[in-house]
């Protein structure tokens, strides 16, 4: 196998070695359910799904675990506020995530699991960690991992303990070290009740990190080749999870792989910095394979930054492409979606192959697609008609890798790029209006008036009725 990939813990491109030949595990740090998905979010989604394609175009069975955080303090605070069940909260904004995954033609990962399912593995996990001397018990439920009993603790970061930051903890006087991190924690006071388990440490809930390396164990084993998430995640949370791991006796990630940011005017993408996209919103705006392309096109541990420009950008070169396409099956007819992903890696262009077998170089990728449209392009003049339904089996077979067949689902599926717009704001605007009326029963009216001005910001024309709210999106009628 000759895929190199970057091994975000040793700084160096490495040849993937499945553990297990023929198939390839990958856990990937999916969603905290806290709220509607914005554009940096599909960054990683998009990313890790050309990852698997590539590997299965490889001939390899592909294991990939994206997991659901659905309970931690963002969750318990906004739902509080909301004056919603935190399950409900969280399970409105996993459809909306699901909505948006499928939009972009993301597919779906193996498994999917949510934390709240997985306490009995986590504590057995915390059950390991005790009895091996890694982990103490605190105050009331409170467990904490012991960072200065793993003498690797740093490795993923390159850090010193000393120089370690500390403000993703809660301060607590319990703790033996500041740097500690909680493995489970006490419920506080103004938390509901639903929102704890019963364990031999006392009634609460777990720690962030020790969800994930739960869940990667129970999915995929004590080892297994691949975990991946957004680059932010490598401290504390991924070092965390490699400690508490690796303490355990596990041998946990083989190779560990970041996606970069999507930054919005040179700043990093997030809700505390007020520059949100949420994937409603460019939606209403550019067709969802713009937007997949926008996202997707960049090397995932280049920075993507998110303008009008980059769509109109990104719109040009789609169309350039799909038009290609197009001209082709007019010409020499459709060669089937199935013919296409099927095509193997040997019958594909040599520079695409090199490019994505180099950490999956989707710059270099596209190039080859280019040339080979231009190939078509010239063949389509000059009445070549083998070369154009060959160029039409290349291109197309290239943009698969990508998630990009122009004549596969979800594009072909739905009848168009438009279509498929469409289809992903019917299924991610009703949650936002029912987040809306939630909130005028509420009589939380600023909230209220922010979500109908979010919507109508996006092109979205809402009208209340006694029916309650129906919406359109420009010309068109109301659902």
């Amino acid at each position: 196998m000759s895929l190199r990939l970057h091994d975000s813990a040793t700084r160096s491109d490495r040849e993937l070695v499945p553990l297990v030949p023929g198939r390839v595990g990958i856990y990937l740090c999916g969603a905290t359910v806290q709220g509607a998905p914005h554009v940096g979010h599909l960054r990683s989604a998009i990313a890790f799904d050309v990852l698997a394609r590539w590997l299965r175009r490889q001939g390899l069975e592909v294991t990939l675990v994206r997991n659901v955080t659905d309970i931690d303090d963002k969750i318990l605070a906004k739902s509080a506020q909301a004056g919603v069940p935190w399950w409900a909260w969280a399970y409105r904004f996993e459809q909306e995530f699901t909505a948006a995954y499928d939009a972009v033609g993301v597919g779906r990962p193996t498994y999917e699991p949510r934390a709240t399912g997985h306490v009995t593995e986590m504590a057995a996990l915390i059950d390991r960690l005790l009895e091996r001397g890694h982990a103490y018990r605190g105050e009331g439920a409170n467990v904490y991992f012991d960072v200065r009993s793993f003498a690797e603790y740093g490795s993923l970061t390159r850090q010193r303990l000393e120089n370690m930051s500390t403000l993703e903890e809660e301060e607590a006087s319990d703790k033996r070290d500041p740097r500690d991190f909680a493995l489970w924690k006490t419920p506080k006071d103004a938390e509901p009740p639903s929102a704890a388990w019963d364990t031999p440490y006392g009634r609460g809930r777990p720690g962030w990190h020790l969800e994930c390396s739960a869940m990667a164990h129970r999915y995929l084993g004590e080892s297994f080749d691949i975990h991946g998430g957004g680059i932010d995640l490598r401290f504390p949370h991924h070092e965390n999870e490699l400690a508490q791991s690796r303490a355990a006796g596990h041998g946990f990630a083989q190779h560990w792989m970041h996606n970069a940011w999507v930054t919005v005017g040179g700043e990093k993408m997030s809700k505390s910095l007020g520059n949100s996209l949420t994937v409603t919103n460019v939606l209403a705006q550019v067709p969802a394979v713009v937007l997949r392309f926008a996202l997707g096109s960049a090397h995932y541990r280049s920075t993507v930054e998110f303008s009008e420009a980059s769509l109109a950008e990104a719109t040009s070169i789609w169309e350039r492409l799909s038009g290609f396409v197009a001209r082709a099956v007019e010409r020499v007819g459709e060669v089937t979606a199935e013919e296409v992903a099927s095509r193997p890696i040997s019958a594909l262009p040599p520079a695409f192959v090199a490019a994505m077998d180099d950490d999956l170089n989707v710059s270099a990728a596209l190039a080859a697609v280019h040339e080979q449209v231009r190939a078509g392009n010239n063949a389509l003049a000059a009445g070549e008609d083998s070369v154009v339904w060959q160029a039409q089996v290349q291109v197309r077979s290239m943009l698969d890798v990508l998630g990009l067949d122009p004549l596969a689902a979800p594009w072909a599926t739905t009848g168009g790029p438009d279509d498929a717009a469409r289809d992903a704001l019917d299924a991610l605007v009703p949650a936002i209006l029912a987040e809306r009326e939630e909130a005028r029963r509420a009589k939380d009216w600023a909230r209220a008036d922010s979500l109908r001005d979010q919507l109508q910001d996006a092109g979205i024309v809402i009208e209340d009725s006694q029916d309650g709210a129906r919406w359109q999106l420009g010309t068109r009628g109301g659902r």
